[in-house]
């Protein structure tokens, strides 16, 4: 499918300037364009539909990105950042769900945008709260040196800022200590751990979610019916040998006990496991 809308590409030599006005000078996309192009996209593959659709969404990212100004990092990197959360959301993006990309996009571009701050600005262990980045920045901006505030001085700020005179304290306090490097330099000991090493938590991804709680389902609800579908006295060796709250019982114990021999418990026991692992196999 080829289509006839054509686009200025916007520079990537010359100042911050000449590239806004470069993309808002590039039209905006109506409904049905914006369907065919991503009906193009993503049942054809068309590399050219998927550029005109970020090329029309440009204008978006240097609005949303000029919401994080405050943040003190350069507006060009923050729209950098967002161009990429678009392109993922462009990539991604269904035109059947009724929904329009601008809507859709949003949620991608300050997704990348937020990791990118993470990545770079200490803020993120200063304040981790709304009001908190409002107290820091207006503590930042009302503080005329950088010696520490006196009784008075803590008192009259907290009446001007609305908050209590404690939390301009505790602020002050986060904003004198030192910064940590998130990952390791070049001349760090290899045996040290930079903080990177120990803060990412691999299981917080939503398809690890979602599979520890499968798992966890099958652990419980999954286990006693498994458990459910033996009979009494294969029951009775799984749990006492596997599921027991003290020390497990050994063949030789439930030998004596059933009046079989060690083998025959083993037998037993074999056979219960796989049975009960057919079980779970068919719940997962």
């Amino acid at each position: 499918m080829s289509h006839a809308l054509t686009f200025p590409v916007p520079s990537a030599v010359g100042s911050l300037d000449q590239y806004i006005q470069s993309v808002n000078r590039i039209p905006l996309l109506t409904e049905k364009e914006e369907s065919d192009l991503a009906r193009s996209l993503r049942d054809e593959g068309d590399v050219e539909a998927a550029r005109k659709l970020v090329l029309s969404h440009l204008r978006v990212v240097v609005a949303i990105a000029r919401g994080y100004l405050g943040y003190g990092l350069p507006h060009s990197d923050l729209i950098q950042e967002g161009n990429v959360g678009l392109m993922k959301a462009v990539k991604r993006f269904d035109p059947d769900r009724g929904v329009r990309l601008v809507s859709f996009a949003i949620h991608w571009i300050k997704a990348e945008i937020h990791e990118y701050i993470v990545k770079n600005w200490r803020l993120v262990k200063i304040a981790t709260t709304k009001a908190q980045r409002k107290l820091f920045f207006n503590l930042r901006s009302m503080k005329q040196s950088s010696n520490t505030l006196q009784g008075d001085e803590v008192i009259a700020m907290a009446q001007h800022l609305g908050v209590k005179p404690e939390e301009v304290r505790e602020m002050e306090t986060r904003l004198s200590g030192g910064d940590v490097a998130l990952e390791a330099g070049p001349d760090d000991d290899e045996e040290r751990f930079a903080p990177i090493a120990y803060l990412a938590d691999p299981h917080a991804e939503p398809s690890e979610v979602i599979a520890q709680r499968q798992y966890a389902h099958l652990q419980d609800e999954g286990l006693h019916t498994a458990l459910a579908k033996l009979d009494d006295r294969s029951r009775a060796i799984v749990q006492r040998r596997w599921l027991a709250d003290g020390e497990a019982a050994t063949l030789h114990e439930l030998a004596a006990e059933y009046g079989v021999s060690a083998e025959r418990i083993r037998q037993i026991e074999a056979k219960a496991m796989q049975k009960m692992r057919s079980q779970l196999a068919e719940l997962a």
